[in-house]
């Protein structure tokens, strides 16, 4: 690609976790192995150091209970190293930090937004606050990387116009040799899958509300496998029995090898509230599995509605209900294979190569 050979620091506040192991782990992976072909040096800077799956290839700082951005600033003084450039995942944007790197160095700065935002939107205080520290910071981040277009224009509503000509989207994706495909989906009674982190932003709460109000003889055969963990565990769990749907749902914990179970379902349901880029949209559909879920975040950039998958309100409880009576008489269904948008479009590959591109 004619790169120049670098010398790169990528910031994560991405804890690394084995149990865990997602479309992130698999960038970072494949980013550290094609730079190290451009002969470009990467130093990753994350809040542990982990050995698992290509972890132990990489060079990582660990932050060892300290913040990212103190653990790099004191790392860049005291070892008196130089960077071209500065990447920085998962970190707040337009903060002093930004302004301290330049400080001193003369990298170019690449702040790379994943953040969703809240679903009725930031208190005028927060507003203003961001309003303000795009006006101060702003100037010290190069390139801002927006993993949706979604992601783009709120960068743009938070922390003004004038950073518009420094921004970009570049999407997440994802490995497909991983994801088995599959072939055939039940038109009746189709089997029905939740993938995601247990926050209330992720509306399974709404699920389970819908689930509750379903005719009876529509329940005696309904069973939703629920994969994940988090912090809304408890409140979810009671809330299955509050609503005596215990018998609908069941909760599988986390799973490592979760883009191969996909294909075992027939739809997934994604009712959050908050999203920026979903990885598990995506790997879902590369199952050629449907999705039903939110016109929040940049779901609707891959979620096509009756085309590959079904939009409902966040929220709202009784479209979601009718959705799930729809698919389960059968009056709802997506006929095509919905493999083919994510391989020709979010494939890990093309996100890699538009990631070493800003390198140039």
């Amino acid at each position: 690609m004619g790169i120049k050979k670098n010398s790169i620091a990528v910031l994560c506040d991405y804890s690394l976790m084995p149990e865990r192991i997602g479309g992130m782990d698999y960038f970072f992976w494949q980013f550290d192995a094609s730079c190290k072909a451009q002969n470009i040096g990467v130093d990753w800077f994350f809040p542990n150091k982990e050995m698992h799956g290509e972890y132990g290839n990489l060079n990582i700082i660990p932050a060892e209970g300290k913040s990212i951005e103190n653990l790099f600033l004191d790392y860049v003084q005291k070892n008196k190293i130089h960077y071209t450039h500065v990447i920085t995942h998962f970190l707040e944007i337009c903060t002093p930090f930004y302004k301290n790197v330049k400080k001193i160095l003369l990298a170019k700065i690449i702040a790379v937004d994943h953040n969703p935002r809240p679903l009725s939107g930031y208190s005028i205080k927060k507003k203003i606050v961001k309003r303000i520290k795009g006006r101060l910071y702003s100037k010290y981040i190069d390139l801002f990387i927006g993993v949706s277009q979604y992601t783009v224009d709120e960068l743009i509503r938070d922390f003004g116009k004038h950073i518009k000509p420094k921004c970009q989207v570049i999407y997440n994706g994802i490995v497909l040799e991983n994801i088995k495909e599959r072939t055939i989906r039940n038109t009746n009674n189709p089997t029905l899958l939740v993938a995601s982190h247990l926050r209330e932003s992720k509306g399974i709460q709404d699920l389970i509300a819908a689930v509750a109000l379903l005719p009876s003889n529509l329940k005696e055969n309904l069973t939703i496998d629920v994969y994940g963990e988090g912090p809304y565990e408890k409140q979810l769990l009671e809330q299955l029995k509050d609503m005596r749907v215990e018998e609908n749902f069941n909760f599988k914990g986390s799973s490592p090898n979760l883009s191969e179970t996909f294909y075992k379902y027939d739809y997934l349901l994604h009712p959050t509230h908050m999203e920026c880029f979903s990885l598990t949209i995506l790997e879902s559909l590369a199952a050629n599995v449907p999705v039903i879920t939110t016109p929040v975040g940049g779901n609707l950039e891959v979620v096509s509605n009756s085309e590959n998958g079904f939009i409902f309100n966040a929220k709202e409880i009784d479209e979601l209900k009718n959705l799930i009576i729809g698919l389960i008489n059968g009056n709802k269904q997506i006929i095509g294979n919905t493999r083919t948008l994510i391989a020709n479009n979010f494939s890990l590959q093309n996100m890699v190569e538009q990631h070493l591109k800003l390198l140039k």
